[in-house]
């Protein structure tokens, strides 16, 4: 069985990291608004990295859900923060589609490990938020629904 550490999206996520962190270290050391967005870039990308692993490590198809909006917010996050670094004088905003790039890659890899999660493992969300399709935050679940809690599997 293969390593969350060796998932595709979980290599590109570090990929965006490591990307982010050469263009960051570019930043002036001077301008105090280009250290706080080096600030929310890097943990904007670290976050992503802990929620892949978050759901990788479950089966509910809820928190796996969960963490995936999470991971979609710090993506976009880190999208939009680019358009700013011109803004506060960052000389090299240029390399910046690197990271434009990265995410674009993210986001076709992102899409289909999305599509992977399995909506039988689920238990209700009663804030009907991250409910599989079809099911409503007052459906009444069945026990042989919940089978998927005692297999040995990891999916």
């Amino acid at each position: 069985m293969r390593s969350h550490l060796e998932t595709p999206i979980l290599k590109k996520a570090e990929e965006i990291f490591q990307a982010l962190k050469t263009i960051t270290d570019l930043f002036p050391e001077d301008n105090e608004h280009l250290k706080y967005i080096k600030l929310n870039l890097l943990e904007d990308s670290l976050m992503m990295q802990a929620k892949i692993s978050g759901a990788e490590a479950v089966k509910l198809y809820d928190i796996k859900m969960e963490n995936a909006a999470i991971i979609r917010k710090a993506a976009k996050d880190i999208l939009v923060t680019g358009n700013t670094l011109k803004m506060f004088d960052f000389e090299d905003a240029k390399y910046y589609k690197i990271i434009r790039s990265l995410i674009e890659e993210f986001k076709i890899i992102f899409i289909e490990w999305v599509e992977g999660f399995n909506p039988k493992h689920f238990i209700v969300d009663d804030w009907g938020l991250f409910n599989p399709p079809g099911i409503s935050r007052d459906y009444v679940q069945r026990d042989d629904e919940l089978n998927f809690l005692h297999e040995d599997d990891c999916e």
